[in-house]
C-alpha cells in the first residue's frame, strides 16, 4: 500500500507540473486506481465482491470520461460523450455503497432509506440555494448547461447522502475512512467545476483537479488495505443502532432549511421559500416516520426482555437436558418474529449419558461440525459469531439448510484451569436482519443454557456419589439373596439376608448345590452352564426351588450374571428372590378369577374356557343353562342366608347329577351352567337335562325351612352348532323359551325356535313404536249380574292396532310389555282412558282397569290414581282395580300401604284370575280387598265337572263369609250361567252377555238396557 500511495503521489505531481503531459499521468492515475481496487479485491477476498466490482467499474468509467474530457477539449470545456460517462459513474458509485450497507448491516433498512432522504433533500435544497439557483437563474445558462448541471447535483447528492451514512455505520477503518476522502474530494471538485465552469474560469488542471486525484488515490488506497473485508462481513447489529453522531448529523440537516430561509430574508430575497417549505416538510415527516419506528422497535425490545425472563425461569427449573433443549427451544421461538422462517440446532455432547461441562464437545478427536472446514482453530473462540451456512460441516448445513447465514452462539463455562471448556453450540440459521437483532439475547440464551448444563451435570455427579453410598447400604440389607460362585460352584460371598432366605448361613466352604431342590437340579445345572457361556444376560429371570433345613420348599426368582472377568469379583452373581408367598398369592388370585367365591363353581370365564376345550376335542358336546324359577321370591321371603344356601345346595345337586367328570358352573346370580362332553345324540343330552330339572324339582332341606328349587333349563349340542359362542347363544335362547312356557320346564334348540325368538324381538320393537305413538284402544266389556243381567260395570280391556296384524289381545303382547319395562306407560294410559270414558256413560257403571305387579310398584302410584280421577272429576267408587295373586306373594309392606290408600280413597280393589296363582288363603284376610275374579279356566268347565262345580262353590262361600263380592269370568253358555245363579255367584262376564266394546258403543249399550227395563216394567204394570 505504501509503494502504491508512493505511485500516485509521483503521478499526481507530474500531472500538475507538466501540463503538456497532463494527458497521460492523468490516465495513468486512472488506470492505477482501478488495478488497484482489483488486486485489493484479489488478495483480501471480501465476503462479497459485487460492492468492490461496482467501484471499479465506476473508477473505470470515470476514467474514461477523463480521457475523452482530456482529448477532446484541453481547454476544460466537456463534451457530450465526457458528460455521458461522468453521469454514468453515479449509479455505479450509489450500487457499490448500497451494496456494502446491505451485505454487512441489514437491520434497520427503512431507518437507512429515510436518513438518504434526509440528506438528499437537504444537500439538495442547500445548493440550489447557495449554489446552483442563482447560477441556474441566469439567462446566459443555456438549456443544456442546466440540464448537465442538475444531473451532475443530483447524482452528487446521492453519493454525499449514502457515503455519510455508510461513514456513520461502520467503525473507523483505515478503508472506511479512505473511501469518505475519496468521496469528498469527487464532491468538492464536482461542485467547483460545476461553478466555475458556467463563466469559463475553469482551469484544466488547476487546483480543481486535486479532489479527482485524491478520488482516484483513496479509494485504490482504500481498496489495497486488509480492512476493505469488514466492509461486506457482517457487523455486529449494535453498531446498526443510532449513534450520537448520527443523531448531532441529523439535528444538524434539520436546521439547514430554517437557516436558508434565514439568509434569503436577511438579504431581502426569499425566492426559494416554496423549496425550503417542502424540504421542511419531507424532513419532518421522515423523521415523524423515524421515531414511529423506534417506539415499535422499543415495544419489541420489552417484549423481548419479557420472553427471556420466562426463558430463564425454565432453564432454572429444568432437570435434565432435554428440558433445557426444550426451554432453548421455546425462548428462540419467542425471540423469532411470528411467521418467520428458522432453523434451530442446540448440540450438547455427552459422554455415557453426563453432560460433559468439563470437556469441549469439540475435543481433540472430534471433528468440529460448526465451524468451516479447515477452521479448526477457531473452535476455541468463546464469542458468538455470524458464519455461512454453505461453509459449514455437511451434516450441520443440512440441518440448516434454506438459509444463508448462521449466528453460533458456543455453550462455554469457565475452567478452574483458566480455559473455556466448551459444552456445545447453540445454532441458529434464519434470515441476516433476523439474526443480527436477536445476536445478544442468543449469545445470553447460550450462556445461561450452559450454566443449567453445568448445574445439571454437578447434580448428576452428587446422586451418582449418594447412589454409590446407598448401594451399599441397600447389599447389606435388602430382602434379596446376593450370591457370588467360583467356578467350581461354591459359594464365595452371600449378603446378609441368605440366612433368612436358605434358613442356614453358608461357610466358607458350602456349595450352591446344598441349598438346591432335588428336583430342581438339573435346570439349575442347566442355567449355570447358559449364564458361563454368555447365553444368559441378567435381565433373565427363572425360577428355582430351594430345601430348606426344615424340609420346606422356597421358591426364588434368580437372576445370573457372569463377572469372572471383573477384577473386584471374579465369580458368578447370583441374585434370588424369595417369592413363595407372591406364588401362593398368585395361585389363589388365579383360582378365585375363575371360580365363584360362594358356591365354589367354575365362573363364567373359566367355564367358556371349558367348553372351548371341550368343542376343540371334537366329540359330541351339550350346553345346558339352568335358571331358577323363584329364587328372587326365596330372597325375599326368607332372607339373602337362605338364598346363598340355595345356590350352593343347587350346585352340588347338580354336579351330583352329571358326575365328576362333567363342568358345572354359576354364571350368574341364579343361573348355572354345564358343559357335557361325549354327547352320542341329542336325545342323550335331553334325558340329561330331564334328569338335572327332576333333581331340582325334589326341595332343599335349608336349615328349618324347606325352599323349593324349581328352575328352567335350556339345551344345546354341537349337533346344531359348530361354533362356541353359537353353542352358548343358541343354549341360552332356548332357556328363554323354556322360562316364556312356565316354569319347570327345559327346551332343547332347534330351527323353527330361533324363528320364535326373531318374532319376539321384532314384537318388542313393534311395541316400543306403538308406545311412542300410542297405536291402543280399549274395549269394555260388560260385568252383568247373574241373576237379573243387569249391567254394574265395564272391564277396559286394553287392544293394539297392529299396522300389520290389525287389533291384537293382550295376551300376545302383555308378556314383552312386561319383560320390557313398557307396561308402566301402556298401563297408565289405560288408567287414563278407562277414566276418562266412565264419566260419559249413562247412569253410574263402575269401570275395573288391570293393573300389573311392576306397573302397582312404581313409586307414587296412589297419587297418580288419586290426580287421573281429580282430573276426570270421577267418583272414586266407579273405579275397581285388578291385580294379580303375584303382588299379594311378597311381604312388602309398602304394597298393603297402597292397597289401603286406595280402599280409603274409595276406589275398589279386585283380585284377578283368583285361583290360579299361588297365594295363601289368609291373605284373604289381610289384604285390603273387595272383589274375588273367578278365573275362566274354572268357569268354562262348572257346568260338566263336579270337582270344578265345587271348588267354585268353595270359593262363593268363601268370599260370602268374608263378605267380599264375586266376579265369574268367561261364562260363554247358558248352562254355566244357570250353574253359577244355583251356587248364587252374584256377578259374571263373558260372551253369553257381550264381547268387548268399542268406547263408542258403551253408551248405546246402556241405553239400550235401560230402554228394556223401561219397556218390562210397562208391561207389568196394572194400567
Amino acid at each position: 500500500m505504501t509503494c502504491y500511495g508512493l505511485w500516485m503521489a509521483v503521478l499526481g505531481a507530474g500531472a500538475f507540473a507538466l501540463p503538456s503531459l497532463h494527458l497521460y499521468f492523468w490516465a495513468a492515475i486512472g488506470v492505477s486506481s482501478v488495478g488497484a481496487i482489483a488486486f485489493g479485491v484479489v488478495r483480501h477476498k471480501p465476503r462479497r465482491r459485487a460492492p468492490w466490482c461496482f467501484l471499479a467499474a465506476g473508477m473505470a468509467v470515470f476514467a474514461a470520461g477523463d480521457l475523452v474530457f482530456n482529448i477532446a477539449d484541453p481547454a476544460g470545456q466537456a463534451p457530450l460523450l465526457a458528460d455521458i460517462l461522468y453521469l454514468s459513474v453515479f449509479p455505479l458509485i450509489v450500487a457499490g455503497y448500497y451494496g456494502f450497507t446491505r451485505a454487512s448491516l441489514t437491520i434497520r433498512d427503512r431507518s437507512r432509506m429515510l436518513d438518504l432522504i434526509v440528506f438528499a433533500t437537504i444537500g439538495g435544497m442547500a445548493l440550489w440555494v447557495f449554489g446552483l439557483g442563482p447560477e441556474l437563474r441566469s439567462p446566459a445558462v443555456t438549456p443544456f448547461e442546466k440540464s448537465a448541471l442538475a444531473a451532475y447535483a443530483l447524482g452528487n447528492l446521492l453519493v454525499f447522502a449514502i457515503t455519510v451514512r455508510l461513514f456513520a455505520t461502520y467503525q473507523r477503518t483505515v478503508s472506511v475512512v479512505l473511501l469518505a476522502v475519496g468521496s469528498a474530494g469527487v464532491l468538492a471538485a464536482d461542485v467547483l467545476y460545476g461553478l466555475t465552469s458556467l463563466d469559463g474560469r475553469y482551469i484544466n488542471g488547476g487546483a480543481i483537479d486535486t479532489g479527482w486525484w485524491l478520488f482516484y488515490a483513496a479509494w485504490g488506497a482504500a481498496a489495497l488495505h486488509p480492512s476493505m473485508a469488514g466492509l461486506t462481513a457482517p457487523v455486529d447489529a449494535r453498531r446498526g443502532e443510532v449513534k450520537s453522531l448520527w443523531l448531532g448529523l441529523l439535528g444538524a440537516a434539520a436546521l439547514v432549511p430554517p437557516t436558508a430561509l434565514l439568509v434569503q430574508s436577511v438579504s431581502g430575497e426569499t425566492r426559494d421559500a416554496p423549496l425550503i417549505a417542502v424540504t421542511s416538510g419531507v424532513v419532518f415527516i421522515a423523521v415523524l416516520i423515524r421515531l414511529t419506528d423506534s417506539i415499535f422497535a422499543h415495544r419489541h425490545t420489552v417484549g423481548r426482555e419479557r420472553g427471556m425472563r420466562e426463558s430463564m425461569a425454565a432453564l432454572v427449573s429444568a432437570t435434565d437436558a432435554a428440558e433445557v433443549n426444550r426451554a432453548v427451544r421455546a425462548a428462540v421461538a419467542r425471540l423469532i418474529p411470528p411467521d418467520t422462517g428458522y432453523r434451530l440446532v442446540f448440540a450438547v455432547h455427552h459422554a455415557d449419558g453426563v453432560p460433559a461441562t468439563a470437556v469441549s464437545i469439540w475435543g481433540p478427536t472430534i471433528v468440529p461440525p460448526v465451524l468451516p472446514q479447515g477452521a479448526r482453530g477457531a473452535a476455541a473462540a468463546r464469542r458468538t459469531r455470524v458464519l455461512r451456512v454453505r461453509m459449514l460441516h455437511p451434516a450441520l448445513a443440512e440441518q440448516l439448510g434454506g438459509f444463508e447465514s448462521a449466528v453460533m452462539c458456543p455453550l462455554v463455562l469457565d475452567s478452574p484451569a483458566g480455559g473455556a471448556p466448551r459444552v456445545g453450540a447453540l445454532i441458529v440459521s434464519a434470515e441476516a436482519a433476523i439474526l443480527d437483532s436477536l445476536r445478544d439475547a442468543l449469545e445470553v440464551l447460550a450462556g445461561q443454557a450452559a450454566l443449567a448444563l453445568e448445574r445439571i451435570a454437578l447434580g448428576d455427579e452428587v446422586n451418582r456419589r449418594q447412589s454409590e453410598a446407598y448401594f451399599r447400604t441397600l447389599v447389606q440389607s435388602t430382602a434379596d439373596v446376593i450370591l457370588i460362585v467360583g467356578d467350581d460352584d461354591s459359594i464365595r460371598y452371600a449378603s446378609p439376608s441368605t440366612g433368612a432366605v436358605l434358613g442356614v448361613e453358608p461357610g466358607d466352604t458350602t456349595m450352591l448345590w446344598d441349598a438346591i431342590h432335588p428336583d430342581d437340579r438339573a435346570a439349575v445345572e442347566q442355567t449355570l452352564e447358559l449364564a458361563r457361556s454368555g447365553q444368559v444376560s441378567a435381565s433373565d429371570w427363572t425360577q428355582w426351588s430351594l430345601q430348606h433345613p426344615g424340609g420346606s420348599r422356597v421358591q426364588v426368582e434368580v437372576s445370573c450374571r457372569d463377572l469372572r472377568r471383573d477384577r473386584t469379583v471374579r465369580g458368578l452373581v447370583i441374585t434370588m428372590r424369595d417369592v413363595t408367598t407372591r406364588d401362593r398369592l398368585e395361585r389363589e388370585l388365579s383360582h378365585r378369577a375363575l371360580h365363584d367365591a360362594l358356591t365354589g363353581l367354575p365362573n363364567r370365564v373359566l367355564f367358556h374356557d371349558r367348553v372351548r376345550e371341550a368343542v376343540a376335542g371334537g366329540a359330541g358336546v351339550a350346553v345346558l343353562l339352568v335358571d331358577l324359577d323363584d329364587f328372587t321370591m326365596v330372597n325375599d321371603t326368607a332372607g339373602h342366608a337362605t338364598g346363598d344356601g340355595l345356590l350352593t345346595a343347587v350346585g352340588q345337586r347338580i354336579a351330583a347329577t352329571l358326575g365328576d367328570h362333567q363342568t358345572v358352573a354359576r354364571v350368574g346370580g341364579d343361573e348355572f351352567a354345564a358343559v357335557i362332553d361325549g354327547v352320542a345324540d341329542p336325545a342323550t343330552a335331553e334325558q340329561i337335562a330331564a334328569d338335572v330339572l327332576a333333581a331340582l324339582a325334589e326341595p332343599f332341606r335349608l336349615g328349618e325351612a324347606t325352599v323349593s328349587g324349581s328352575a328352567s333349563i335350556g339345551l344345546a349340542t354341537t349337533a346344531d352348532a359348530s361354533e362356541v359362542d353359537e353353542l352358548l347363544r343358541q343354549a341360552d335362547l332356548a332357556l328363554r323359551l323354556a322360562k316364556g312356557a312356565g316354569k319347570g320346564r327345559w327346551r332343547r334348540y332347534q330351527a323353527a325356535l330361533h324363528s320364535a325368538v326373531l318374532q319376539r324381538i321384532e314384537m318388542r320393537a313393534a311395541l316400543e313404536q306403538a308406545v311412542a305413538d300410542l297405536n291402543f284402544t280399549v274395549a269394555y266389556q260388560p260385568i252383568v249380574g247373574v241373576e237379573n243381567g243387569e249391567t254394574v260395570g265395564f272391564e277396559a280391556l286394553v287392544r293394539w292396532r297392529h299396522p300389520t296384524l290389525g287389533l291384537v289381545s293382550p295376551d300376545e303382547f302383555i308378556d314383552v310389555a312386561e319383560e320390557t319395562g313398557l307396561i308402566e306407560p301402556i298401563g297408565d294410559w289405560v288408567l287414563q282412558q278407562a277414566i276418562a270414558a266412565a264419566t260419559t256413560w249413562p247412569g253410574t257403571p263402575y269401570v275395573s282397569v288391570n293393573v300389573s305387579a311392576r306397573q302397582f310398584r312404581v313409586p307414587c302410584y296412589v297419587d297418580k290414581v288419586r290426580k287421573a280421577l281429580a282430573d276426570a272429576d270421577l267418583a272414586p267408587e266407579r273405579l275397581m282395580l285388578e291385580i294379580t295373586e303375584r303382588l299379594l306373594l311378597r311381604d312388602d309392606e309398602q304394597v298393603w300401604l297402597d292397597l289401603t290408600g286406595l280402599r280409603e280413597m274409595g276406589v275398589r280393589i279386585a283380585i284377578d284370575d283368583f285361583g290360579t296363582g299361588f297365594s295363601s288363603l289368609s291373605y284373604l284376610q289381610q289384604v285390603p280387598i273387595d272383589v274375588l275374579k273367578i278365573d275362566k279356566t274354572f268357569t268354562a268347565t262348572v257346568s260338566s265337572s263336579a270337582r270344578q262345580q265345587a271348588i267354585v262353590d268353595g270359593i262363593v262361600r268363601l268370599a260370602q263369609t268374608l263378605n267380599l263380592e264375586v266376579v265369574a269370568e268367561g261364562i260363554e253358555t247358558e248352562a254355566d250361567r244357570d250353574l253359577l245363579r244355583v251356587i248364587r255367584c252374584p256377578y259374571g262376564q263373558g260372551y253369553l252377555y257381550s264381547q268387548p266394546l268399542a268406547p263408542d258403543e258403551v253408551a248405546g249399550w246402556l241405553r239400550f238396557e235401560h230402554d228394556t227395563e223401561d219397556a218390562e216394567v210397562a208391561a207389568i204394570s196394572p194400567k
